[in-house]
Parts: C-alpha cells; structure tokens; sequence
C-alpha cells in the first residue's frame, strides 16, 4: 500500500500542470445526477441509487498502476456527487451504464484520469463523443512520460515491431506506403508487401463514416498517422478501423 500511495502523490504532483479537462463539453443525453458510494475499479462507480456506471473511452491493462488509478479516482469522487451524460451507446452486456462523468467541481473525470496518465483511450464506434479531446489529454501526458506513459509496455509502436504484439490494442505509428480500394474496403499498406507487412482495413460500412466526415483515406498515401486498435494476423498484422478517431493523421 505504500508504494501506491508514493506512486500516487508522485502522479497528483507531476500532473499538476497538466491542462485542465474543464473545457470539454459533453453532447449527449443527460444520463442524470447521483452521489458515488463506491469506487469498484479505474473507471467503475457505484451510485446512491443502485446504478453501476463506466466511464466510456478509457482502458488499462494489468498493470501495477491500476491500483494508483482507483486511489485517484477515489479521491476525486468518493462520497460526492457527479453529473453524467451518454455518448452513445447507454448500456453495456454487464448492465451498467456508459457515461461521460463530471465530479461536483466541473472537473471531466475521463480527462481527470488521462491527464495523470493513468489510463489510455479506448476507442469504439459506438461511443465516440469527446474521444477526440481524450485523444489531445493522452498525447500531452504520455510526451510527459505521466503514469503508464514511462513504462515501455504502452509505448506508441512502429510499424515494424508491430508483428510482436498480435491480439493486443496497441497504437501505432508509421508512414501510409500506399492506400487501396478492394470491393469497397479501404486498405493502408504501411510496409511494400501487404502479405507481410502491417495493414489497417477498413470496412465498407465503415469507409461511409469517414466520407460522412469528409475523409478521404486515399489521400493519405505519404502521410504519417497514428492508429489505434487491436491487432490480429491475417497477411501480417492488421488492425480493423471502424471509425475516424481511430486514425489520426500526424503530417507529411
């Protein structure tokens, strides 16, 4: 326990400067307004009035740091009251409700968290409100090196040590070698021989997504970008893409 504590105040100390998630504004639903009564896991609250809740977008494997998680979010909400909004999806196969929470001080508590480095972002089609901002709190904490972000396990992988971590989600960097479209899937080589070489694909019905938001990811040949997503074996690693807050494009 002491080690969890140390970890702890080492976190709340470096993450004091890091930007507040105040700004972010939720869009959804209102999912309603409840007192925390347990704090079941990193990202799972029991409320006053029987609910389970959790808090969508985030991810973290075993790790040591899991634990510091809990204790953070303990710390934030425990016994107060949080304001709770759907982005999509409302109820997951467990019963328990997805939501974009705020503490009673108007802090994001997915930011909250993210900001300490003490989760990822996972994210999923069918709750894709403020992944983007997440995105931007992930990125400033992990160039900081916060929490998980100093431990080699999270680290952003390249396209050529990608075949190491098959069925894992992991993101990846690496430059579009060339982009194809095959009977209306969309496919991102990053290496010369698709057979081999790390590949994201993406699905018909998905590749409307993207041109709903005018992306075109054809023209991103050239381009570096980062992907996120599980990884599997099929003609070498591929990650299947089913919405734009996966794939952020990084530039020439």
């Amino acid at each position: 326990m002491r080690n969890g504590l140390v970890a702890l105040g080492l976190i709340l100390a470096l993450a004091a400067a890091s930007p507040s998630a105040r700004g972010a504004e939720p869009r959804g639903p209102s999912a309603g307004v409840a007192v925390v009564t347990g704090v079941l896991d990193f990202h799972t609250l029991g409320l006053a009035d029987g609910r389970v809740v959790r808090l969508v977008g985030l991810n973290l494997p075993p790790h040591p740091l899991v634990d510091t998680a809990k204790e953070v979010l303990s710390e934030l909400v425990l016994g107060r009251t949080v304001r709770m909004w759907f982005s999509g999806t409302r109820v997951d196969r467990y019963g328990r409700l997805l939501v974009l929470a705020y503490d009673d001080q108007g802090q994001w508590l997915q930011g909250a968290l993210l900001a300490r480095g003490l989760a990822r972002v996972e994210s999923t089609a069918d709750n894709r409100g403020l992944l983007s901002s997440m995105q931007e709190i992930e990125d400033i904490a992990r160039a900081a090196r916060l929490g998980i972000w100093s431990d080699p396990l999270f680290s952003v992988r390249s396209v050529e040590e990608i075949a190491e971590c098959l069925n894992r989600y992991e993101i990846v960097e690496g430059r579009v070698r060339a982009t194809d479209q095959v009977g209306g899937r969309i496919y991102m080589n990053f290496g010369p021989d698709w057979r081999t070489d790390f590949t994201v694909s993406v699905a018909p019905g998905d590749v409307r997504a993207f041109r709903r938001e005018s992306i075109n990811l054809l023209s991103y040949t050239g381009q570096r970008v980062r992907v996120r997503g599980w990884v599997r074996s099929l003609n070498g690693p591929m990650m299947d893409v089913t919405h734009p807050e996966q794939v952020q494009l990084l530039g020439p």
